[in-house]
């Protein structure tokens, strides 16, 4: 299994993937984030990696950056989507593919990485809920409890609560 930095020519393999991902309706809306999310500019720039073997894409993953208002030299990602072909899962290739996003973004500087997930998955890549704790999204969370954040570098974290800001594939209430 390779993984690599995701092109614009891989958008009808991951619209697959995260059609065959997710349960009908969720998936449509899903794969539109993740296609979205290939052309969308961002500075800092988006980090888009796939997982495949023999050309089959297997695997998919999307880091992209956020803004926090009032805390100056802050860099901080969120990551979503993240979805794997079913006949795939549980062979860790989702982890895989977070692991390495984590280990890219900690070494260009990222400071946070949030993401809005399973407690009981997202925590074994040191997500908490804790570390998430001053920070919240513009929206309303249907599941707050699945807002957790991981630290990669040291950073003045904020003593009050701040509002971070997506970029425009993620910035819909209904996703929250």
């Amino acid at each position: 299994m390779n993984i690599r930095v995701a092109k614009s020519e891989d958008g009808q393999g991951i619209q697959r993937l995260y059609l065959s991902a997710f349960p009908e309706g969720e998936g449509e809306v899903v794969s539109k984030i993740a296609i979205d999310l290939l052309d969308e500019k961002t500075t800092p720039k988006i980090l888009s990696l796939v997982a495949e073997t023999e050309g089959d894409l297997l695997g998919h993953v999307a880091f992209s950056p956020v803004t926090v208002d009032s805390i100056e030299n802050f860099h901080s990602y969120i990551l979503a989507p993240l979805a794997v072909q079913p006949d795939f899962q549980k062979r860790h290739i989702g982890s895989q593919l977070i692991e390495q996003g984590l280990q890219q973004l900690s070494l260009i500087g990222v400071n946070v990485v949030f993401v809005y997930g399973d407690p009981e998955y997202y925590s074994r890549f040191g997500f908490s809920v804790e570390a998430a704790h001053q920070f919240r999204p513009e929206y309303k969370m249907e599941y707050p409890f699945g807002w957790q954040a991981v630290q990669l570098n040291k950073a003045n974290l904020p003593s009050a609560p701040v509002t971070i800001k997506c970029v425009a594939p993620l910035s819909s209430p209904s996703l929250w």
